[in-house]
């Protein structure tokens, strides 16, 4: 039973392998029908009777011509690494400005140089490095780096202050009121100031000691209504002082004995101006007056006579305006003045 079934598998197996060989003999060799578009062919009629369009032959592009471009090569020229300059040293300039063109006379932008310091000024109590970088015309930022200062610090009297070898004394300003040092111009007269009067050989008096209230200190410059009071007093408008409305002419006298700092018209807001140095700190303004009695440098004391009421203050009326003020920290801060004055 076993070999029958056995020789019953081989002859289906072998009867299948000729099925394969005789599917394959009747496989046509090419496809019966054209794979590509027939190019010329007449037009045929399509079942329907409409005649098919007759696909036009593709025309071949003309051969390029193998000696009709030859590409040229870009330019190019070596280039030598130059090694950068080591720090610190000047960089080349360009040969021309900005502004200049192709054919104008090569002119070398112009090179800072370096700051030579210059004389000394002597701080006066009072002071600030503002005012003294106003006064002589110097950066402030240039006095912090001549003198080796902190950017916030406080100068003390009797400290010299070096400046630079440009500085120019434009008179004294409210906020740096010692004499001129040797050497500094005056622009008036191009030629230096005379010296500071010589030392009297006595050790510098240490400076005083600060007090902050100024109770008892000072009286009324003039007597009249405050017609115009301390702070406030408009949106974008802040009174530093008092304005105290008087007779036009009426003598205007120092609230409390010191040395005049500054006279003069060339404070904005203040019209013609008088500012009192006192001690410990402290220090008064007169502003708007019609005329000035004392001089800068004058030594008042206090009721004395400095000037007279005058009309520029734009009250409606004769009036002055009258501030105090008191260093702290290097600044002058306004008090108002009614807290100081006698009641």
């Amino acid at each position: 039973m076993t070999g029958w079934t056995s020789l019953a598998r081989r002859a289906l197996m072998i009867a299948g392998a000729a099925a394969t060989l005789a599917a394959c003999a009747s496989y046509p060799s090419e496809p019966r029908y054209p794979t590509r578009p027939t190019t010329g062919a007449p037009a045929q009629q399509s079942p329907w009777g409409e005649p098919q369009p007759q696909i036009p032959a593709p025309q071949s592009e003309p051969e390029a011509d193998a000696d009709a471009y030859e590409p040229t090569p870009a330019p190019y020229e070596p280039i030598e690494a130059q090694p950068l300059p080591p720090t610190g040293q000047p960089q080349p300039q360009p040969d021309y400005l900005p502004d200049q063109r192709p054919g104008d006379t090569p002119v070398a932008p112009a090179q800072p140089g370096p700051v030579s310091p210059g004389a000394t000024y002597v701080i006066q109590p009072g002071d600030t490095i503002s005012g003294v970088a106003r006064r002589f015309q110097t950066p402030v930022q240039l006095l912090i780096d001549l003198n080796g200062l902190a950017p916030r610090a406080d100068i003390s009297a009797g400290r010299g202050l070096i400046l630079p070898d440009s500085a120019v004394d434009t008179g004294p300003d409210p906020y740096a009121t010692g004499p001129s040092p040797r050497g500094v111009l005056v622009p008036d007269t191009g030629a230096a100031p005379p010296p500071p009067p010589p030392p009297s050989g006595n050790p510098a008096a240490p400076p005083p000691v600060e007090t902050s209230t100024g109770q008892g200190m000072f009286v009324w410059p003039v007597r009249g209504e405050i017609v115009r009071p301390f702070g406030q007093v408009g949106v974008s408008e802040r009174n530093n002082g008092i304005h105290i409305g008087a007779v036009a002419g009426a003598p205007v006298a120092a609230a409390s004995a010191g040395r005049v700092g500054y006279v003069g018209s060339d404070q904005p807001g203040l019209g013609l101006a008088v500012i009192i140095i006192h001690r410990d700190g402290w220090r008064t303004v007169y502003a708007h007056l019609g005329s000035a009695t004392v001089a800068f440098g004058d030594e008042v004391r206090q009721g004395q006579e400095i000037g007279t009421v005058g009309l520029t203050a734009g009250d409606g009326r004769p009036s002055i305006a009258f501030e105090i003020r008191h260093m702290r920290g290097g600044q002058p801060v306004a008090v108002d003045p009614v807290t100081l004055l006698p009641r």
